[in-house]
């Protein structure tokens, strides 16, 4: 076993050795860090363009170097950019002059290399760089992952993205496919008339959901502000103001723990659409979903970890308290029954009220059960301050979440817009949340003395839905660049 240091002294080693080279190379009066290059062209297009036979064919590309082959006076090269790899070609005979620049080159090394286009005898489309065709455009000080199959440690991917995109080939696509997920959406909603918009992020009152802020503070107003839990307050208030249809994909930031599905700053969209409810709201989110499915997996039924979710219609929805009868055997109207579970689960549930302890239970026993997406619907309303209440049964809520995989992708409501209610509702959820630092927003409830039309609102979490769509693991193998516990010595 390696003692503590011998992989920083390796590390200091490789990295003495390509300063070398790097000093090699300045002696040879080359920049190993020029600026501009030009006539580079995607390695994808290249392949794509190139036809077998045809005489006379140039082209040019830029990339690192993943694969390096010496053979003596050949030496083949695996260039990787953002389309793909190609295969460079570099000849002592036809570069002449610059033989001693490509003998200085390194796995990791980020060069151009233009010239002939042709097929090699095993049939590898290659580019052989011509004379002054090859240039060193940075170079690599540290030693790749062993022979480009990949950071292999789970934490030092997260903390080194910048080698974990060059490096894992599968790792690049996930990411690009999460852009072109929220293209989709984007394209999706803005054809239906959605208007995108933002809404701040240093907010004055930590609203709009029930979790503890980060808190930072403004030098020149010498006040506290809190990064946002949600925006829903402020879109909600572009509805007062006429923006009858509006959407908005950002941050926001939850001082909570760290997890599997959980990470403290995530992307949401939030859409809000005057005179609809909850249930536009769930056939805007099948549809947007199933688009995605179609257009992001292969077929309905995906892999997710251990898990095949099947995405066929129709999706279930099915009543709250339908879900906890069915899972926990406790009808919620007993409430002695439902302490008495959540006791068996190990729920200190004695200084709780009724309706947490509910839910306790609902979280325990249902979630877990709710792999193919299941529309989860009629929330006990104590949970719901924001919410609507059913006419038919105001006990309950006007609220969904759609499970994808056992987690929760959205959250939609028909949207509370009675002032008085709503600022009743504000006072009840207020009690006991000293520690988060939550207050009042009155002028939230100034706006809707102004009148907030009747409306549908709904957040999916982009994060989550990205894992489903790529079968990620970890909320962490969709985030660029996650938060991280410090990394121990």
């Amino acid at each position: 076993m390696a003692r503590k240091g011998e992989i920083s002294d390796e590390a200091g080693k490789f990295e003495r050795q390509r300063r070398e080279k790097l000093s090699a190379v300045e002696q040879l009066g080359i920049d190993p860090y020029p600026g501009r290059y030009e006539g580079s062209e995607p390695a994808a297009d290249v392949k794509s363009r190139f036809k077998d036979g045809e005489e006379n064919q140039k082209a040019g590309c830029a990339g690192r170097i993943v694969l390096l082959r010496d053979i003596g006076k050949l030496i083949f090269i695996t260039l990787r950019d953002r389309s793909g790899t190609i295969q460079i070609g570099l000849s002592k005979k036809l570069l002449s002059s610059q033989w001693e620049l490509a003998k200085l080159l390194e796995l990791g090394d980020i060069i151009g290399a233009a010239g002939q286009l042709g097929k090699t005898k095993t049939g590898e489309i290659t580019i052989w760089a011509g004379e002054d065709g090859l240039s060193l455009l940075s170079k690599c000080l540290l030693q790749p992952p062993e022979k480009f199959h990949g950071l292999a440690d789970i934490d030092q991917r997260y903390r080194q993205r910048y080698v974990d995109l060059w490096a894992n080939p599968e790792v690049m696509e996930r990411f690009k496919k999460r852009s072109a997920i929220v293209g989709t959406i984007r394209e999706f909603l803005e054809s239906r008339g959605f208007l995108e918009v933002e809404t701040p992020m240093m907010q004055t009152i930590a609203g709009g959901a029930a979790a503890k802020p980060f808190v930072t503070h403004h030098n020149s107003l010498d006040m506290d502000l809190f990064l946002r839990i949600s925006p829903e307050l402020f879109l909600k208030r572009l509805l007062v103001g006429g923006l009858e249809k509006v959407f908005e994909i950002n941050r926001n930031f939850r001082n909570e723990g760290l997890s599997r599905q959980h990470n403290p700053e995530f992307t949401m969209m939030e859409v809000y659409q005057a005179y609809a409810d909850y249930e536009v709201m769930m056939d805007l989110t099948e549809e947007l979903v199933a688009l995605c499915v179609e257009k992001f997996c292969e077929e309905k039924r995906v892999e997710f970890g251990d898990l095949t979710i099947d995405f066929s219609f129709p999706w279930r929805r099915a009543e709250y308290a339908e879900l906890l009868k069915e899972y926990s055997g406790c009808d919620i109207e007993d409430i002695g029954a439902v302490r008495e579970k959540a006791s068996r689960l190990g729920l200190d549930e004695a200084e709780m009220d009724d309706v947490v302890v509910v839910n306790g239970v609902f979280e325990a026993t249902v979630e877990d059960n709710l792999v193919n997406p299941t529309f989860v619907i009629d929330y006990p309303a104590p949970l719901c301050p924001l919410t609507k209440r059913k006419k038919s049964n105001p006990k309950y809520a006007e609220r969904f979440e759609l499970f994808i995989g056992k987690m929760e992708l959205a959250n939609a409501y028909t949207e509370l817009n009675d002032p008085a209610v709503q600022e009743e509702n504000f006072r009840i959820q207020l009690r006991g949340q000293e520690e988060t630092m939550a207050t009042m927003d009155s002028d939230f409830i100034t706006a809707l003395k102004y009148g907030m039309p009747p409306a549908g609102g709904l957040g999916i979490g982009i994060d989550r839905l990205v894992m489903v769509l790529t079968g990620a693991a970890s909320i962490r193998d969709v985030v660029l660049f996650p938060l991280l516990r410090p990394a121990k010595d």
